[in-house]
């Protein structure tokens, strides 16, 4: 099988006119098919349940995007059967067959991007480049896994040579996984530990985020399309924990992919390392659980490119990413510089409806988003000074708004320097030198992404060694990790440090065999 190199899906120029115009068409499309019901889908069959929730527009509530089905326990277990019976053939396909289903998948969704990303658009409320960014990772999330997949089975890793044996390592799926992606990426993030594990030879049950059911209803049927047998991935929407719960604590479960927040996760680990009467195995967690990511800016930095930086990587998609700057740590003699650069370009960001294409800040996914980053800005006004932002922002539609805030003199050990806040809010903090802000940026219980300005080498090298986070990086902001380019995981409690996106992933949803014949 030739599998040419693999590249990064290129985002989308809307600048050009064809593109912009092809992405109102797209958008136009998407909104004539909204309000649909969807079903779940088991073993390739579309099953209606008797319970649903609905799917809305965040940045207009009372826009239905879709009525979905809800799980129930009858449906959860006709999942694992299908996923377990599935698994008995799918694990002993040809690797290369497994891949060529993402490789089409792949090409499928580049044909179809902008549909894609519109009803990320109205689903989640991402705006256009934002949500142009999440169906160019889910590609390659295809790409790449397809490829790496390929690879491994064309050859085991090199072992040390023994007279007179026959020796090799060879890879092996595990079983039926339980798949629970996050709502702030629900094509990218959704896709990729679904392609992961089921190119790997494994089986899935798939929950979506509650605010994102009909994505994953789309990503699945573009699987189906491109040739995935019925019960390799499973759909099992909830507005709810149940089913979560369910995957997690099931003794046939044999692997938990989690991408979401630190004590759902923590719950997670705790719970999968129980071994019920009949198993057999131990389950493997793996799992992303957010961060409180900072960038620290030296006094040697630019104050420009850090102002800029600091203001996309906190506001970018309204601050929901796990890797969003949510605390700058500037130098004594640029603070008052950096802040006020970045006061003024946060001052300038459009917030409104993201199919406006000059939106820059959309909504938050839902309510109970909305509720706890207003919590949390009423605590950061006992902690610091509002700088800029600082409350809701009321539109006619009702949709959840929030003004990008920035807090101003905050201390490092301060609530909101300390907890994620997963919403547009950054806390500003003053440092003496280099190695005391690199020391904050440490100070906490999280360790995914964070960033430096610098122009000094001292500094550069002194972060590489002592920055205590998965992904760093250098004069640049501390979002926007490309799969292949910049493998993605955190340490501490930010997670399991699986770097997805990176070569040795793949890993983690197979078991190693060691094969040593005598001759």
């Amino acid at each position: 099988m030739a599998v040419l190199g693999y590249r990064p899906e290129p985002f989308t120029d809307f600048r050009r006119e064809e593109n912009f115009r092809a992405f109102k068409a797209a958008l136009e499309m998407v909104e004539g098919e909204l309000g649909r019901a969807y079903p779940l889908i088991i073993s390739g069959d579309r099953v209606r349940s008797g319970v649903t929730f609905d799917s809305v527009n965040p940045a207009n509530p009372g826009q239905l995007i879709g009525r979905v089905s809800q799980a129930e326990r009858n449906h959860f277990e006709q999942a694992m059967q299908a996923a377990q019976g599935a698994f008995e053939t799918w694990s002993r396909w040809d690797p290369r067959w497994r891949a060529r289903i993402l490789l089409k998948a792949a090409a499928q969704l580049r044909r179809r991007k902008h549909e894609f990303s519109a009803l990320l658009v109205l689903e989640v409320g991402k705006p256009w480049p934002e949500a142009d960014a999440d169906t160019a990772e889910a590609i390659d999330f295809l790409e790449f896994y397809a490829r790496e997949m390929v690879r491994l089975a064309e050859g085991s890793p090199r072992l040390t040579a023994m007279p007179g044996e026959d020796n090799e390592l060879i890879y092996m799926p595990m079983g039926v996984g339980a798949v629970i992606p996050p709502f702030n990426f629900p094509l990218a993030i959704a896709c990729g530990m679904t392609a992961s594990a089921i190119v790997a030879g494994n089986t899935v049950l798939l929950k979506p985020a509650v605010p994102a059911p009909v994505v994953a209803y789309r990503l699945v049927e573009l699987l189906e399309d491109a040739g995935l047998p019925p019960g390799v991935v499973n759909l099992l929407p909830s507005g709810g924990p149940e089913v979560g719960q369910w995957m997690v604590s099931d003794p046939r479960t044999h692997f938990i992919s989690f991408t979401g927040s630190r004590d759902v996760g923590v719950q997670i680990y705790a719970e999968a390392a129980k071994v019920a009467p009949g198993q057999r195995h131990l389950k493997r967690v793996i799992a992303e659980l957010g961060g409180k990511d900072a960038i620290v800016v030296a006094e040697d930095a630019d104050p420009e490119a850090a102002a800029t930086g600091i203001v996309a990587a906190a506001f970018g998609f309204g601050g929901q990413k796990c890797s969003a700057c949510s605390r700058a740590i500037v130098h004594q003699d640029l603070y008052d510089q950096v802040l006020e650069l970045a006061v003024r370009k946060t001052e300038r960001l459009v917030v409104g409806d993201p199919r406006n294409e000059n939106t820059d800040v959309g909504p938050l996914a839902g309510p109970r988003y909305l509720e706890r980053v207003l919590k949390y800005i009423e605590i950061g006004k006992g902690e610091g000074r509002v700088a800029t932002g600082g409350g809701a922002v009321e539109t006619p539609s009702g949709g959840y708004f929030v003004k990008p805030t920035i807090f101003a003199d905050v201390e490092p050990g301060a609530r909101i320097a300390q907890e994620e806040i997963f919403g547009p809010v950054v806390a500003f903090h003053k440092a003496p030198d280099f190695r005391t802000a690199v020391a904050m940026a440490n100070d906490t219980e999280y360790g995914l992404t964070g960033a430096i300005y610098t122009r000094s080498r001292e500094n550069i090298e002194y972060a590489r060694r002592e920055y205590q986070v998965g992904n760093l990086y250098i004069n640049r902001k501390c979002t926007g990790a490309l799969v292949g380019v910049h493998p993605f995981g955190g340490f501490k409690l930010s997670g399991t440090d699986s770097k997805a996106g990176g070569h040795d992933y793949l890993t983690l949803f197979l078991q190693a065999k060691s094969v040593s014949e005598q001759l």
